[in-house]
Order: C-alpha cells, then structure tokens, then sequence
C-alpha cells in the first residue's frame, strides 16, 4: 500500500516504522527537519517537509493516488490531523484516519458528522488505553487476558515464574496432562528474552518465559489454578496520575469498585477531577514515588494499583513498589517500547503502550475488511488478529493439518454459532466462523490472503 503519515512523532514515527516493515510505502510529512531526521536514520520512507495542512505540501506527498492517510501530528492542537484528513480525502486519499485528544468528537452521537466529512477512523489514543485499563481491572485473573467473541474464548498470558509447574516440560507434556483434567486449550506463542516463537510440540518451557494460551471461558481458571495464579477481586483501586488516562480510568471503574483513590502532585489537577467524578473516587495531592506517602494512603488496602502519570519510570518504579506492599494487580501505562520488558520483569502485572494500541487499529485498515480487530500485547512483537472467515476463502478448503499455514502463525480458537472450541489438526474452518489467528509481522499478510474470497 501508499500510505502517507502527517506527523513524525513519537506515534507516527512508530507506525512508520512498523508500517514500512510490512512491505507498504511509506511517505511522513512533518514541519520539523529533526524529527524527520531522526526518522530517517531507522526506517524506510520518503520525508516531506512542509505544513501538514497545505495542500501543496499534501499534492506534493502524493495524496492524491495514496491508499492511506494517517493523521497523528504530535503537536498540542491536533484539530490539524481533521483538517490534513479532510484535505486528503478530498484531494483523492482512499482512506483516511486522524488523531484526536478531544472526547466530544468520538461520541456515539458525532462520530457519523465525521465520516460525512470523510474521515474513516477517529481515534483518541488515551481513551484507548484507559479502555484497555478498565477491561483488565475488570478481570478477575492476576495475569493479563484477552477476549474473543465476547468472551467465549480467552488468552491468558502468563510469566512463568521458578516455582511454575511446567518449568522443563515440554508443550505435549503440558498439553496432555491439562487434557487429562478434561480441559482443551493452545498454546499459541512463547515470548523468551527478546524473541517471540510460535512453539513446536518439542519447545521446552523455561523459567521468565512468557507464554500465551488461547483457552475456553470456562477452562481459564481452573488453568490458573494449575499455574499457580490467583484471581483477585477488585474492589479498591489506587490510580497514580490525575491527567487524561488517569480520569477516563477513575470515570470507567468507578461504578463497578467501592472506592477508587487518584494521586497526584499537581493539586489543580486534583480539585478539577474531584469535581468531575461520582462520590467514591477521592482525590489526594501528594507524591505517589514516595513509598511514606503511598502507605499513610493505605496503599497495602488496595486490590489493584494504576500508574499512568507521563514519566514512564515512575510509572514503573511505583507498581514494583505496590508490588512489595502487596498489590495484587499492578498496571503501568509505559511509552517507551524498550521499558516493556524491563517493567515485566520488575514485576508489573500489565504493561499498556498508547502506541500499541493505536498501531493496532491503524493496521487493520491495511488489511482485508474480513479482521475484527489487531492487537499487539505487550511482552512480544506478535500481532492477534479476529477474523470473520469470508465464504468460499483458501481456509475453508482443507482441514488446517492440509493447508500450507504460514510457519510463523498458528490458529488459536474458532467461534461457530454458539458453539466455540479449540483449533487442532483436523479442524476444518467454515464460512461465517469468527477465529482468532497469532502471527508474526512477517506472516501477516499471507495469513490475510487465506480468509479472503478468491
């Protein structure tokens, strides 16, 4: 594909980059030399710079025979992404997506006044990522998890830790003694050290490997319970940082928590969230890195603890403290993508990227209209994908043992009326199935081709 990106931020500099590794061609428009600059110097793309709202500098990118514009000016006004996005579109884009921070404009009742204007996708990357928050606050498992089809299918993700009953076993030897407890599950990746690998049936788990499970709703906690992980229920949250995300977060758990604790040092921050918020979210001014601090708050009465102030290693350093307090759920929202690992292995329980999500969403508009939705977890560099199997699609031919599946992806779980299951060899996929795919980036786009109609 042509895509063009107008910004070379830290989000549009990050969808180049992963943009461009997936064989597309990538043009970044950006008024600053430096950031295209240091763009340059690690991916593969054409720098415009210029104004992203001329549309000379847009007719001289080529808008007007590209596939794609993605708006994501980092800038504090971001009403120029709509504008650039409108201009696109009405210069002759295909598609067009923008960047947003303003809430009012990806409301239920605004979004259908956008796409009029032509803009495909609005996205607002901090309510994303406070959704994803509160959808694993809402879980009750102390690891991260996934659903599929509203929940009839899950992928548990677990760090397997030096007391883990698997440590040296192989995946058939997991695999047959969880059967024997009448449980079906697959394991769909192993993200070890800096490498993601989809495992063969002789992979032997070793200890700090991360390894993600598709399973059935039901099956989930008693594989839990086989891991050694406990289910926690989330009743008292603390939430370090009272700006966007550490709002939308206080907003969306509130009603279904007791009591939701908001910290931070700036104190008008504090009082224009207090007045924002129902009656059990309570706003504290203070320094949430001071362990004193954290424990004259009642830090050790917290189910979950929530750091999403902008410095990623205090976000970081204050869930290992919460950790040692006994937190049972810890949560970090991390922007830099090489802290990822770091904060897994310190101990956070989840890792959230604005990036990673965005990218996501982005990226599913490269592909077929068949995928529900792409998400990248944090820990590994593997993308999930839904799709909707399209009638007459390669995948539908052959039962999967038959069919050349890319090596670097496996087929997790499949969803067929009411009914879901596990995807094993002699599974054939139907029309109509909603089935959940882990794929390396390099096997993407080979993945698309089979659930397509020929």
């Amino acid at each position: 594909m042509n895509i063009i990106i107008e910004g070379a931020g830290e989000v549009g500099s990050h969808l180049a980059k992963m943009l461009s590794a997936a064989d597309n061609d990538i043009t970044v428009i950006d008024n600053s030399e430096a950031r295209l600059a240091k763009l340059t110097a690690y991916a593969d793309i054409v720098a415009i710079s210029g104004n992203p709202s001329s549309i000379r500098t847009l007719r001289e990118a080529g808008v007007d025979h590209a596939d794609m514009f993605i708006a994501v000016n980092p800038g504090s006004n971001q009403d120029i992404n709509i504008v650039s996005a409108i201009l696109a579109k009405r210069i002759g884009c295909k598609k067009v997506c923008a960047r947003v921070d303003n809430e009012e404009y990806i409301s239920y009742d605004n979004k259908y006044m956008f796409t009029e204007m032509g803009i495909d996708l609005l996205f607002y990357p901090e309510k994303v990522a406070a959704a994803e928050i509160v959808s694993l606050l809402k879980h009750s498992s102390s690891t991260e998890s996934m659903d599929f089809a509203r929940g009839k299918l899950q992928m548990g993700v677990f760090r397997l830790e030096e007391d883990s009953p698997i440590i040296d076993m192989t995946v058939a030897e997991f695999a047959t003694t969880f059967a024997q407890m009448n449980h079906n599950f697959r394991i769909v990746a192993v993200s070890r050290d800096e490498a993601t690998m989809i495992p063969k049936h002789d992979t032997r788990f070793r200890y700090h490997d991360v390894v993600f499970i598709i399973i059935k709703r039901e099956s989930l906690e008693p594989l839990m319970n086989y891991l050694g992980k406990s289910s926690v229920e989330v009743n008292n949250v603390m939430i370090l940082g009272a700006g966007q995300i550490g709002e939308m977060v206080a907003k969306g758990i509130s009603r279904s928590v007791d009591d939701v604790k908001v910290i931070d040092s700036d104190r008008e921050l504090c009082l224009e969230l207090s007045e924002k918020t129902d009656d059990n979210v309570i706003c504290i001014h203070g320094d949430g890195r001071n362990p004193d601090f954290l424990l004259e708050e009642n830090i050790r009465e917290a189910d979950a603890f929530v750091a999403v102030t902008g410095n990623d290693e205090a976000n970081v350093l204050a869930c290992v403290v919460a950790k040692k307090f006994g937190v049972a759920r810890t949560i970090a929202e991390v922007e830099n993508i090489e802290y990822i690992k770091l904060a897994e292995e310190m101990g956070v329980d989840a890792v959230i990227n604005k990036k990673l999500i965005t990218a996501g969403k982005i990226y599913k508009m490269t592909l077929s209209n068949k995928v529900r939705f792409v998400k990248y977890m944090s820990g590994t560099n593997a993308e999930v994908l839904e799709y909707n199997v399209a009638p007459d699609s390669l995948i539908t031919r052959k039962p999967l043992k038959d069919m050349a599946f890319p090596e670097n992806a496996i087929i997790g779980g499949v969803v067929r009326g009411s009914e879901s299951f596990i995807a094993v060899g002699d599974t054939m996929i139907e029309a109509y199935d909603r089935v959940s795919v882990f794929a390396m980036p390099d096997a993407v786009k080979e993945v698309d081709k089979l659930f397509n109609s020929r």
